[in-house]
């Protein structure tokens, strides 16, 4: 299937897929500035679809419940750290690439993602104490994790299910998630920026480091990542 057929390709009721994810992300917004605004008791259904100009039947059709509204705006909290771990080609070391990517973020980040990334922190505080936010958030932790784990497998030249694969991707996901809610909290209470971290986001580099006692962050060279079956080390280096 192509891109474009992937884009129109229909799903419930005749709705895009790009589509239906736009009015979820919608939907996630508001749902989110309400729980900010007045709490999570204290928002409706009905008051979601208000605030979104959709009826409230077309919000039960996209989620589950009301504080499953606030899981896209969650899962988008953490698409830039897994972008950019997507992204670490294997002759850079982790405090060089997002050295590059933070250039590239503050050079290409719009209003409205701004926004979105201020609602992500303010869910996260939410999740202290409600424990459906709670469980969007450590989802949303989870496929940080996966998605390490994958990509310390390839520096380390090990299968993705190997235990000293898992045990450093949980370790540097669980470090990476202790992270995100401690300058989250020191954001929302008005704490400088510059004392939560550098602007090279250098000190995710260190933590990922500590987790995985330095087994993870340097650059690989070719000659140190095994082969796979039938493909040569250096096919295997992003550039």
């Amino acid at each position: 299937m192509t891109d474009d057929e992937a884009t129109t390709r229909r799903g419930r009721g005749g709705m895009s897929e790009q589509r239906r994810r736009r009015v979820r992300l919608e939907i996630s917004r508001e749902a989110a500035r309400l729980f900010w605004a007045q709490g999570v008791d204290s928002t409706s259904g009905d008051q979601i679809a208000e605030a979104v100009g959709l009826s409230t039947r077309t919000i039960w059709r996209h989620f589950r419940s009301k504080e499953s509204c606030a899981e896209p705006i969650i899962a988008q909290s953490v698409e830039w750290e897994l972008a950019t771990l997507r992204s670490w080609p294997l002759h850079r070391s982790l405090e060089e690439h997002f050295a590059t990517e933070a250039k590239r973020l503050v050079g290409e980040i719009g209003t409205q993602e701004q926004a979105d990334a201020g609602l992500g922190v303010k869910m996260m505080r939410l999740a202290d104490t409600e424990p459906a936010l709670r469980t969007a958030w450590l989802m949303a932790c989870d496929q940080v994790e996966h998605e390490l784990a994958g990509v310390i497998a390839t520096r380390l030249g090990l299968e993705h299910d190997d235990l000293q694969v898992r045990l450093h991707a949980a370790a540097a996901s669980a470090a990476l998630r202790v992270l995100n809610e401690y300058v989250g909290a020191g954001l929302l209470d008005g704490t400088d920026p510059r004392k939560l971290g550098d602007e090279n986001f250098a000190f995710i580099a260190d933590a990922v480091r500590t987790a995985t006692g330095n087994a993870v962050g340097d650059p690989v060279h070719a000659a140190e990542v095994p082969a796979e079956p039938g493909k040569g080390a250096a096919e295997r280096m992003s550039f």
